[in-house]
């Protein structure tokens, strides 16, 4: 395919911003350490929390890690930056006054509500994990799902911002990581991770009640849906499943969540979130990767991998009305509204095809596809995703847009709607792992910050979350998640 000149800088190679910088502390706190303020007075003015550090940071550095000296061995010496006080003979912990000695010390290599620009967090990560090329002291966390390290990211995340307020409009991207067992909380006016909830291995889909106060999550290791309280993070319950789940969906009014079932012949498990109990199953045609309501809240569709096959069902009577068979397994899809807010089209994307499909909703029918440009020398290959070009398509919350990822050309393009004109596109982070050539970021899912003025981008190879501005098609922030970051959605308290 011939790229025009317009696309051709998309192909050229673009450096990965790896978000790890390390800010320097304000001018203001450093004046205050050199006109020799108290260690009691540092600490209480410090956003870092004493309490936390003294009791769940500081033993860390007392750990014996298997094949590793311990932090305390080094760290004592007097020409480390990172100077941790010797041990009184015969102790095996630090009085009060030296742990705020040391604390003193640590915080300066913290930043505030930031673990990716925090040299506490970097210099002793493996670099295959994003943290820095060289620890004299050795790679003493192999990845950020280590427990020791997530402790350490926490505190340096909560760290003197906003996280646990629960102030109105605050717009939240939760981001479930598929090879872990956490979720992170972006907050969208900062695009910091505020929150991460832990202990649901294998998270999926993520959807919310209409009042935001309870999260829900498809746990695959458990085949349980995960029933979150948003604010402590904690799991209220577990309502079991029929099978292994795949994505969610809830209906407008919050009363059920439709949970896709990835096993055979097919079916959609249907919680009462009321009694927080599995009610039925509706059998679709095939095993469901995706399940999703529609804009207006009278149908749910499902799609399968498998077969080949999107069903719809009627949510009055929950059962199927029609369905329609495809060609290529089938992936994400979105919907276009009419103006009276009924279903007008689905863009359907498929394995095996760098575009989208356009599915017709009153005439039960594929209409068109849509080609996206494709590179001369598409990414893909070396991910291991060359089956999976397109991944992640969303319209815009005014209904103006169409936004698809593509793993091929390594960004997200944007079409105007009704007539699915190209409007342009956004690169997005290239990967640079050593050893290996340069690949991308293998874009997943899509979902749009507050009045719809930015959209989210999960980068599913790069442990990332590209921002983009929808009017300038310009990235605005990276921000760094947990293993595997796939599907992603928007939590906006009023």
């Amino acid at each position: 395919m011939k790229i025009s000149s317009q696309m051709k800088p998309i192909f050229l190679a673009v450096a990965l911003v790896s978000g790890v910088f390390l800010c320097a502390r304000s001018t203001a706190q450093n004046e205050s350490v050199n006109q020799g303020q108290s260690s009691a007075d540092s600490v209480h003015a410090s956003p870092f929390d004493f309490t936390t550090y003294r009791t769940q940071i500081e033993p860390i550095f007392l750990k014996e890690r298997p094949g590793h000296a311990r932090c305390y061995g080094c760290h004592t010496l007097s020409n480390r930056i990172f100077h941790l006080e010797a041990l009184l003979p015969g102790s095996s912990e630090w009085t009060p006054d030296q742990s705020r000695h040391n604390f003193d010390n640590v915080v300066q290599l913290a930043e505030p509500g930031q673990p990716a620009s925090s040299k506490l967090l970097l210099h002793p990560l493996s670099p295959e994990a994003g943290g820095d090329a060289f620890h004299s002291g050795g790679r003493q966390f192999a990845s950020q799902n280590d427990p020791d390290w997530m402790v350490l990211a926490d505190w340096v995340r909560n760290a003197g911002h906003p996280a646990n307020t629960d102030l109105a409009g605050m717009t939240r991207i939760y981001v479930t990581n598929s090879a872990g067992d956490t979720i992170d909380v972006i907050y969208a006016a900062t695009n910091k991770v505020v929150q991460v909830i832990h202990g649901i291995e294998l998270p999926h889909g993520i959807a919310f009640s209409p009042d935001g106060s309870r999260v829900y999550v498809s746990n695959e290791s458990e085949s349980v849906l995960d029933v979150v309280d948003r604010k402590s993070g904690e799991i209220l319950k577990k309502v079991a499943l029929t099978g292994r789940p795949n994505n969610i969906a809830i209906t407008p009014d919050g009363k059920r969540v439709l949970v896709g079932i990835r096993a055979q012949s097919g079916f959609i498990d249907v919680i009462d979130t009321e009694t927080l109990t599995n009610t039925k199953s509706i059998p679709v045609n095939g095993s469901v990767h995706n399940v999703y309501v529609t804009p207006d809240g009278k149908f749910a569709v499902s799609g399968s991998i498998e077969n080949k096959a999107a069903t719809v069902v009627d949510l009055q009577t929950d059962q199927v009305i029609w369905g329609l068979k495809f060609d290529h397994a089938v992936r994400p899809m979105t919907f276009e509204t009419n103006p009276d807010g009924s279903t007008r089209r689905i863009f359907v994307q498929l394995s095996n095809f760098h575009g989208f499909a356009v599915v017709d909703f009153a005439k039960r029918a594929e209409v068109a596809r849509i080609h996206l440009p494709t590179p001369a020398k598409p990414f893909g290959t070396e991910e291991g995703r060359a089956a999976t070009p397109s991944h992640g398509i969303a319209v815009s919350p005014e209904g103006g847009a169409l936004w698809v990822n593509s793993t091929f050309a390594n960004a997200i393009f944007k079409y105007s709607l009704p007539d699915l004109k190209l409007v342009g596109y956004a690169r997005l982070p290239e990967v640079h792992p050593s050893r290996y050539v340069v690949s991308g970021s293998v874009p997943e899912w899509i979902t749009f910050g507050q009045e719809g003025k930015t959209v989210y981008v999960s980068n599913s190879a790069a442990g990332s979350v590209s921002v983009i501005d929808t009017r300038t098609l310009r990235e605005v922030a990276l921000v760094p998640v947990g293993e595997v970051p796939k599907r992603i959605n928007t939590l906006t308290l009023h």
